[in-house]
């Protein structure tokens, strides 16, 4: 009771702190001091990009991840070529995606699953492997499928792993969608602080940078959670 009243206690501190600072920013806004540069839809458009990244980077990389468990050769033929692809600087990749998709929320949301995809892969198909060989040639035994298999015994035991990838993603997609923004886009916080560094708009370029911060923790909090609720305390990862 004592380490969950404490959890409490931080989460807690940490959501009002958060929202004394959107209600200082609004009043700002308010009182005429940041102009208002069409806040609303640009928070959006950078949630989006964020959220849908992150989704389809997790989505994807948890099926790449357990294909390569069910072929040791396909995993060694294709990791390096992921590792390779991973070391190439996202800024020289953003031009070659706005080429292939234009502009528009499309590629930028592409750019965030592109640079939080691989820590996914990685550790998940980390956590696969981790599974008791014992326990997984009892279940083939009692001929269980490659699908019961993965949701009965795998996925559970990968879990921690799992979510220390998506941890380390949720930081990264944040990344993604602005430099996306920063290299071809209209809409959304980051081409707002394109547009603001012009007029040298400083207290417009601050509040950008703490509604993307927000955002980010938002994602960050959601992941948390999801975990504490279906990893108990002593099989999470730090």
């Amino acid at each position: 009771m004592g380490a969950n009243r404490d959890a409490l206690q931080r989460y807690s501190f940490a959501v009002i702190s958060h929202l004394l600072l959107v209600l200082a920013w609004y009043l700002f806004v308010e009182l005429g001091q940041v102009p208002k540069y069409r806040w609303p839809e640009n928070i959006a458009v950078t949630s989006v990009e964020i959220f849908g990244g992150y989704v389809l980077a997790v989505v994807v990389g948890i099926a790449l991840a357990l294909v390569f468990t069910w072929s040791r050769w396909l995993e060694m033929a294709t990791m390096p070529l992921l590792v390779s692809l991973n070391m190439i600087p996202k800024v020289a990749l953003g031009p070659l995606i706005i080429v292939w998709f234009k502009y528009g929320i499309g590629p930028n949301i592409m750019m965030a699953f592109a640079i939080c995809f691989f820590p996914i892969v990685l550790t998940t198909a980390r956590g696969l492997r981790e599974v008791e060989p014992d326990l997984l040639d009892l279940v083939r035994t009692l001929r269980g499928s490659r699908w019961q298999l993965f949701t009965k015994i795998q996925f559970p035991g990968a879990l921690p792993y799992i979510f220390s990838g998506m941890k380390v993603a949720a930081i990264l997609a944040v990344a993604g969608a602005i430099v996306g923004e920063f290299l071809g886009s209209d809409r959304g916080l980051g081409y707002l602080m394109l547009q603001v560094q012009v007029t040298l708009d400083t207290a417009a370029m601050f509040m950008a940078v703490i509604l993307i911060t927000l955002i980010g923790s938002v994602l960050y909090l959601l992941v948390l959670g999801l975990e504490r609720l279906l990893v108990v305390r002593d099989a999470r990862l730090q």
